[in-house]
C-alpha cells in the first residue's frame, strides 16, 4: 500500500464514522494517535464531513435567518480549522524532507502536498454521497443511471489524484521538487485586517 493510498483508508473511514450519527453536532471520535500524520488527516476530514452538512442545512429554503446566520458563521470557524489543519499537515511533509538533498534543477509545485490530499478528502465525501444516489430506491432509473456514471468520473478522479499525489511525495523526497508554503492569510478573520471588524471596534 502507498502513503496516498492509505490517506483514501483513513478518509473513507471518517466519511463512515461520521455518517453513523449523520449529526453535525456529532463529537469527532478520533481513533489515531495525537499529533500524528493520521490523526490530522482524519480530523481534516471530520470537519470536511460537518461542513459538508452545514452547507446543505444552510440551504434549506425555509431556513430562519437567524439559524442560517449561526450556520454560516460556524461554516467561516469551521474554514479556518480546515486551513489551520492543511497547514499542519505540511508542517509534516516539510519536517519529512527537510534533510533531502535538493538538486540544482529542482522545481517547485504549483501546490503543495497538504492542499493536494485536501481534495483527496473532499473527493472521499463525493463518492460517499453520490454513491447514496445510485442506491436512493425512490429516485428515478434515470437519476440513479446519471449518479453512476458521476460515480465512476469520481472513482477515476480519485485514483489520479491519488497517483499524482504519490509522485509528487516521490519526489520531494529525491529532491527533483522541493516544498515551500505560504501560510493562508484570511483577512476575513482578522479583526487587525477586516475593516468592518476593526471599524466597528475603534466607533
Amino acid at each position: 500500500m502507498t502513503f496516498s493510498q492509505e490517506f483514501n483508508i483513513i478518509f473513507d473511514k471518517s466519511v463512515n464514522d461520521y455518517h453513523i450519527t449523520d449529526s453535525v453536532d456529532a463529537p469527532e471520535n478520533n481513533p489515531y494517535p495525537k499529533n500524528t500524520l493520521q490523526g490530522h488527516l482524519y480530523s481534516k476530514n471530520w470537519i470536511d464531513a460537518v461542513q459538508w452538512h452545514l452547507e446543505d442545512i444552510i440551504r434549506e429554503p425555509g431556513i430562519d435567518p437567524v439559524k442560517a446566520l449561526e450556520i454560516k458563521r460556524r461554516i467561516d470557524s469551521s474554514n479556518q480549522d480546515r486551513t489551520d489543519l492543511v497547514e499542519l499537515i505540511d508542517s509534516y511533509f516539510m519536517d519529512k524532507y527537510s534533510e533531502v538533498k535538493v538538486a540544482a534543477d529542482a522545481t517547485i509545485n504549483t501546490e503543495t502536498p497538504a492542499w493536494a490530499i485536501d481534495r483527496l478528502s473532499i473527493l472521499a465525501l463525493k463518492i460517499y454521497h453520490m454513491r447514496a444516489q445510485t442506491e436512493r430506491a425512490e429516485a428515478t432509473p434515470e437519476h440513479r443511471e446519471s449518479c453512476s456514471k458521476k460515480l465512476a468520473v469520481l472513482l477515476t478522479q480519485r485514483e489520479d489524484l491519488t497517483g499524482a499525489i504519490e509522485t509528487l511525495l516521490k519526489d520531494i523526497e529525491e529532491g527533483r521538487k522541493y516544498m515551500k508554503f505560504y501560510k493562508q492569510m484570511k483577512m476575513y478573520n482578522d479583526p487587525s485586517l477586516n475593516p468592518v471588524l476593526y471599524a466597528g471596534k475603534n466607533s
